[in-house]
């Protein structure tokens, strides 16, 4: 775990608390894009929802920004808010647009490759070991 005076921002769990609350993709894209820190591979991330085995995620990417192949231990969805996404996964590609997600299960691996400027929304249903 990073320790608070080196994290860009307030953990999820605190800074998005309550027993409800309202997601703003859009707006949080905007901040996260204003950000000074540099993309690393040419994307940005930030978590939105940690709670339980729930984790929500939002990414944006710049062209050719990519997340290398590895596993999540739980369910995933991967959802293009805007832009163009290749997925790999389990072997295929699979090329998904706003609007689209591909569902992937827990421990295959994948990666994912923005072929424009692009957001991404992960949502991870972490499983017992």
């Amino acid at each position: 775990m990073i320790p608070p005076e080196e994290r860009l921002r307030p953990h999820p769990s605190t800074r998005l608390a309550g027993p409800v609350v309202e997601l703003r993709f859009a707006e949080f894209a905007r901040m996260l894009r204003a950000e000074p820190a540099e993309a690393k591979e040419g994307h940005r991330q930030t978590g939105l929802i940690h709670r339980g085995a729930l984790r929500v995620l939002l990414f944006t990417f710049e062209p050719g920004g990519r997340l290398p192949e590895h596993q999540a231990p739980g369910q995933i969805l991967i959802h293009c808010l805007r832009g163009e996404l290749m997925v790999s996964a389990d072997g295929g590609n699979h090329r998904i647009s706003a609007g689209e997600a591909v569902a992937i299960d827990p421990d295959v691996s994948h990666s994912v490759e923005a072929l424009a400027q692009s957001e991404m929304l992960l949502t991870v249903c972490k499983v017992d070991p």
